[in-house]
Order: C-alpha cells, then sequence, then structure tokens
C-alpha cells in the first residue's frame, strides 16, 4: 500500500493518505481510535478498497496526553460521555479539515464516506449527522457510539435514508455494545438506513469477518453516489 504524508500549511489537523488507483470515484476519510494516530486504520485500504476505487485519508486527533500513547479526539471522564470542551474543539477542526479535504480533492460531501473506529466512530457520527453540516454518502462506525450525550444532538430529521453501517464486539469492554444497540435503534427510528453486524465473542476490536460486509457495504454507497 502505498501512502502519502501532509499537513498543507493551512490544513486544520495532520494526515495521511492513500491515492485512488486511477481517476477518484469517492472519499473515505477515515478517524482512528484513542491512543493510535493517522496510520492506524490506513491498513485497512486495501480491505476496504481493494480496487482502489477510493482516496482514502486519515487525519491525527488532535490532543496528546500526559502519560498516555498516541493521539485522542476528547478527553473521555467516562465511557460513553465526552468532555464537552474537547469534544466541541475537535468537531470545529474535524470540520475545516473536511471543508479543506473537498476543497483540495475536489470530490464533495455527496461522494464522501466517513467512518472510524472506536473515538473515531463517534467523529463520524457527530460530524456527519450535524446539521450545520453537509451529508455525506454514508458512515462507517466500528465499536464506536452516538455522542448523544454531550449537547450535541444528531440531526437525524434532514438525515432521513442516510446508510449507516454498525459493527461491534458482543463483548466489547470498552464501549459496552449496548450503544451500538443504542445507536442501531435511534438511526433506525429517525428514518436512516442502517445496516447492523454484532460479533460474538469479539471484544474492542474490527471484526475481520466483518470487513467483507463493510467492503459491500461501501461499494454499493459508490454505485449510488451522484
Amino acid at each position: 500500500m502505498s501512502e502519502g504524508a501532509g499537513r498543507e500549511r493551512d490544513s486544520a489537523l495532520a494526515y495521511r493518505e492513500r491515492a485512488a488507483g486511477g481517476a477518484a470515484d469517492g472519499l473515505l476519510v477515515l478517524h482512528h481510535g484513542r491512543g493510535t494516530d493517522e496510520l492506524d486504520l490506513l491498513r485497512l485500504a486495501d480491505e476496504l478498497d481493494p480496487a482502489r476505487r477510493l482516496q482514502l485519508v486519515s487525519p491525527r486527533a488532535p490532543l496528546s496526553l500526559e502519560g498516555s500513547p498516541g493521539f485522542h479526539w476528547y478527553l473521555v471522564p467516562r465511557p460513553g460521555f465526552p468532555d464537552l470542551q474537547t469534544f466541541n474543539e475537535a468537531r470545529e477542526l474535524l470540520a475545516r479539515f473536511h471543508d479543506e479535504l473537498w476543497e483540495r480533492t475536489g470530490i464533495g460531501p455527496a461522494r464522501t464516506v466517513l467512518g472510524g473506529f472506536s473515538m473515531g466512530s463517534v467523529m463520524s457520527y457527530a460530524l456527519g449527522l450535524d446539521a450545520a453540516r453537509p451529508a455525506p454518502a454514508g458512515i462507517l462506525a466500528f465499536s464506536g457510539f452516538l455522542p448523544t450525550q454531550t449537547g450535541w444532538q444528531p440531526d437525524l430529521a434532514e438525515r432521513a435514508g442516510l446508510p449507516v453501517f454498525i459493527a461491534h464486539g458482543e463483548t466489547d469492554p470498552i464501549i459496552d455494545v449496548r450503544w451500538a444497540r443504542e445507536a442501531e435503534r435511534t438511526l433506525r427510528d429517525g428514518g436512516l438506513s442502517v445496516e447492523y453486524h454484532e460479533s460474538p465473542g469479539l471484544g474492542h476490536q474490527i471484526d475481520g469477518k466483518q470487513l467483507a460486509s463493510a467492503r459491500s457495504w461501501l461499494a454499493a454507497r459508490l454505485a449510488a453516489s451522484p
């Protein structure tokens, strides 16, 4: 897998990217989890997009915490409840980054899937379901939760029909599976198109068996994009 590093002078966040094999059919933005970095999810590039139809970009979270490895999107006072100040600051930075990315690549929101793992899934929900932000082509959420406990609420009325892929481990000790089940119920009741996968016996990790399902889901989003 070839990859490029980047931090444009005016870019909101450092990032890495993998170019499409030719003219990109779409854009996949992958947001890493807690305590890792922008390289972590790029290893999934060939699993999710083996034909290299997509431009893949992974930004680095803004927080570096003393005594904790890697980078973080926000502080975590307790599981499932992001710290409001750092959560909002990360949302603002990520919104700027997405806007810069769309302008730089010429690939707009309607051809962009926002995805992530754990804390990165939370940020994908936060940007993809924000009333002030354009709707993406879909949201790909591994082992995350819908951040409705932070003073921020998802805009579901304007996202009816939006495709969302959720995958979660049944025995996840970090983000309990009940958060994924609640997200599925909330989004489905809100009129979004949810594909839900739950892996028996799996903890806080991406199930390799579910990557094939995610790949098919992602290909369908490309086919449906204008």
